[in-house]
Order: C-alpha cells, then structure tokens, then sequence
C-alpha cells in the first residue's frame, strides 16, 4: 500500500452554516408549521463549503427532515431550487434522497428534503464503505445512461464545453496567459507543463458522451447509512458527458487513501488517455482555484483545492511514471 494522504480538516467537518436560531423568525415558523409541529431539534450538516442553512430538523412530533435555506439574492438559492428540480427527476435506481418540498419565505428559498441517517465517510476511505458508494455510483450511472426528456429539459451543460470554459488552466500557463500557481510550486507541474497541456486538451473529445453524469463526485457528496449503503447527495451540477470521469473524481481520494485507484477504475471503460487528461484538468482547475486567496465560503474550501489537485497531480504522475 501506498502512503496516505490526508486533508487538513475531515470533509465531514469543512462546513461554516448558520444555526436554526440565526434565520430569520417568520421563517422559522414557516419551515416549522410546513413541518407540521415546532422545531425542536437541528443538527447542521457538517460537510460541503457553502454558508447557506443545511441541517436536518426534528419537530416536536418526531418526525426529522433535511432542510436547506438560503437569501434568494444568494446564488445558493438558486443551486437549491435546480437541486430540487433535477431530484425529483432523477430514476429510482438513483440512490439520492428525494425532496419533499419547496417554498419561497422571508426572502429565503427553502428546500426540504429526505432526511439520510448516516455519515460523510472518512477518509482514508475504507474499502467497505468505497465499494458501496462506487456501487451506488454504478447503478445510478446504469439508469442515467438515456436520461429521461424531462431532466434535460432542465438545462444540462455538456462537459466537454465545461472542460473548455472552465479547466484548460495548464493550456492557459503554457501560453503565457496565466501564471504558474503558487500551490503547483514542489509539484511535477512545472518541469511537465508541456505534458499537461496537451492531455488538458485531448480530454474535451474523450470525456464527450449523452449519459447523465452527477458533475461533482467527491466524498463530502456521499453519505453512509446505518446498513452500509451509499446515498449520493448534491445533485446540483449534473452534465453530459462520459460516467467514468465522475469515478476518476471521486478516486482521487481513493488514491490518497493508499487504495489502488486504477483497480477500482478498471471496470468503468474508460480509455486510459482520458483518464489521464481528466487528472490533468482536474488538477490544474484545483490548484488555480486554491491559488485565489481566502474563500468567503468556507475557510477550508482551499486547502480542499489544494489537497484535490495535489492528489489528482500525484495519481497521474503515478500512472504516467514521471
């Protein structure tokens, strides 16, 4: 086994969220009379790297609910309200919790969802609890093969244009148009800079395909229940593309974690050229957003970036031998 490499802060703890107590009043008891008795417990999701509400509710009558809030002139609103339209389309092979419903209070969008009794898994991953969220992972990606008319009609992006809008960053150093980040410095960035440019740029064409993909696969969007199954949460930024890179997404912390990442990739089909160009992207897109300064989001959401592109760097480097 490999050495392991761990985050700074456990991605069950990366999350600074409001309290029940801080939204506003008259949302409160909207939230609680759609709940149908009085808030009385809240326990605030620990994972993710937004500063809107999440948290699940118990009422006075026992029943427990996941609730996301947020100002509707925050962005995060309106990631809210595409959550709740694409998972109320998703397939039931998806395993995702499903939301129960939506409403516009106090200014606020409020999402409520199913509520998930279970655990963003630590990492080092262990193998159980990997194996269950790459299988959750493969039957979704089973039944989102053709996705249904409806889903698409909710405006999916393509990820090869995602690929070429938002992570040639290596292509843009080459050229001179941007600066090498200062997180890539004591990586094999620098002396493989040609290298990482033109896998960057062969990824667009290999990565292209029709099937749903989730789009942001990492380990603080899956949870573990008390049986040991994996839920898949945050479906927020889905797009069209080829399956298996979302399983190259999620393996980088497989791969951090000593675990043989190109074993528990080999069953996905995917050409070893892409997987290579999509470590590429990745890292490059990590590592410049870690270069950005301190986040208004979460005070670890760079050292996330940084620790992602480090890792996806080091597995590429591992499988291409530099």
């Amino acid at each position: 086994m490999r050495t392991v490499s761990l985050p700074d802060v456990q991605y069950g703890s990366t999350a600074v969220r409001p309290e029940w107590s801080d939204l506003p009043e008259n949302l409160r008891e909207a939230i609680s009379a759609r709940l149908g008795a009085p808030v009385v417990g809240a326990r605030s999701a620990g994972g993710g790297f937004t500063r809107a509400f999440a948290a699940v509710l118990t009422t006075s009558a026992g029943l427990t609910a996941f609730v996301k809030a947020a100002p509707l002139q925050d962005p995060t609103s309106d990631w809210y309200a595409r959550e709740a339209s694409i998972t109320s389309l998703l397939p039931r092979d998806v395993a995702a919790p499903r939301p129960l419903w939506t409403m516009v209070e106090s200014d606020h969008f409020v999402l409520c969802l199913e509520p998930v009794r279970g655990h963003v898994p630590a990492l080092p991953w262990s193998p159980p609890e990997l194996d269950a969220a790459l299988s959750a992972w493969s039957a979704a990606a089973a039944s989102l093969t053709t996705p249904r008319r409806e889903l698409l009609e909710v405006g999916v992006p393509a990820l090869p244009d995602i690929l070429r809008r938002e992570m040639s960053w290596w292509s843009q150093i080459a050229a001179g148009r941007e600066p090498m980040p200062r997180t890539a410095h004591g990586t094999v960035a620098p002396a493989r800079l040609t290298h990482l440019a033109r896998l960057e740029q062969a990824a667009p064409g290999l990565v292209a395909g029709s099937a749903l993909m989730h789009g942001d696969l990492r380990v603080d969007n899956v949870l573990i229940d008390r049986s040991g199954r994996a839920h898949l949460c945050d479906w927020t930024w889905p797009c069209l593309g080829a399956p298996w890179f979302d399983t190259v997404t999620l393996l980088v912390t497989a791969f951090a974690s000593g675990l043989d990442a190109d074993a528990y990739l080999s069953d996905w089909n995917a050409p070893p050229e892409g997987v290579d160009g999509a470590l590429a992207a990745l890292a490059g897109y990590w590592l410049v957003r870690a270069d950005d300064g301190p986040s208004s989001a979460s005070p670890h959401s760079r050292q996330h970036q940084r620790f992602s592109g480090e890792q996806a760097l080091a597995w590429l480097a591992d499988r291409r031998g530099w």
